[in-house]
């Protein structure tokens, strides 16, 4: 059975959190102490597809500038081999992917040039820079920690 559970309804503060939940004896045990329920809620509540975006957000320029390390490639070819290596667990759209390629090569870490070809339509190819080099390793550096930590704490070897 679901319902809507408005943690902190009870509490002075004017924060109020909605979320769906599943309930049960220990949901209504919890929601008698609002900030119990607060946590609960917050921990059993999660939008799979909210958090999937938030965790391609947070790695989106670890993945870009990987793909890119070994040559120069074009919008397109980074968005499929990004779901080709991921065998299809990760998809880049192209209308999301060009403005953080933009966002890059703003920052200095990729340098774009377009490129025509006869009979086909130009296009812009990217590569890595002197300085986005230096980004990716220490990127990747971070990324091997944090996945290292989290495989502490949940038991999961490789993540």
């Amino acid at each position: 059975m679901n319902s809507s559970v408005a943690a902190g309804a009870n509490c002075s503060s004017a924060l109020k959190i909605t979320a769906p939940v599943r309930m049960t004896t220990q949901t209504a045990l919890l929601a008698q102490s609002p900030m119990l329920a607060i946590a609960y809620v917050a921990m059993t509540a999660i939008d799979t597809r909210m958090l999937d975006r938030e965790l391609k957000k947070g790695s989106a320029e670890l993945i870009i500038l990987s793909i890119i390390e070994a040559r120069a490639r074009h919008g397109y070819e980074i968005s499929k081999l990004i779901e080709a290596r991921s065998g299809g667990q990760l998809r880049f759209h192209v209308a999301s992917l060009y403005p953080l390629l933009y966002r890059l090569e703003e920052r200095g870490w990729l340098l774009g040039r377009w490129v025509e070809k006869a009979g086909q339509r130009r296009r812009r190819f990217y590569n890595l820079t002197p300085e986005g080099r230096r980004v990716l390793a220490r990127q990747r550096e971070t990324w091997r920690t944090f996945v290292h930590a989290m495989g502490l704490v949940t038991g999961v070897d490789h993540a």
